[in-house]
């Protein structure tokens, strides 16, 4: 799966993920030809990510949900959550979980406002509504 729209993410994620590229690159595993299989895959992804990363740059304070931003939300139960909405490398940043724009929940708001209700498919099938309550660029 190759992306073709630019994917926001924070200095720190797109040097981790050009040192892991480079480590790929160097080391060929001596190992299983299903374990060459995976890593060419991490190869091509983190080649697609980094050939369309948006580096640092945060999106405008208009509190319009989109790639960059911090968001606050507050799901049905009572819960809030804050995160950013950005590429996930597997780690969080600065504290915060990561939520891709592509994931369903990352899907449901981007666009969204302060005080939008969106709707998102959950993996059992089911639907869960969450409210924006706060949408700020993230700044590292």
């Amino acid at each position: 799966m190759t992306t073709t729209h630019p994917r926001w993410m924070t200095q720190d994620a797109h040097d981790r993920l050009r040192a892991e590229l480079a480590e790929l690159v160097s080391h060929r595993p001596a190992a299983e030809l299903d374990d060459e299989g995976h890593r060419r895959a991490r190869i091509r992804q983190i080649r697609d990510l980094l050939n369309n990363a948006v580096v640092g740059d945060p999106p405008p304070d208009d509190g319009v949900a989109e790639p960059g931003m911090q968001l606050t939300v507050r799901y049905d139960d009572g819960e809030i959550e804050t995160f950013l909405l950005g590429t996930r490398d597997g780690t969080d940043t600065d504290g915060l979980a990561v939520y891709s724009p592509e994931s369903p929940l990352g899907a449901a708001l981007t666009g969204a406002r302060q005080g939008d209700e969106r709707t998102y498919e959950v993996p059992n099938g089911g639907t869960e509504r969450v409210t924006l309550l706060k949408a700020v660029p993230h700044h590292p």
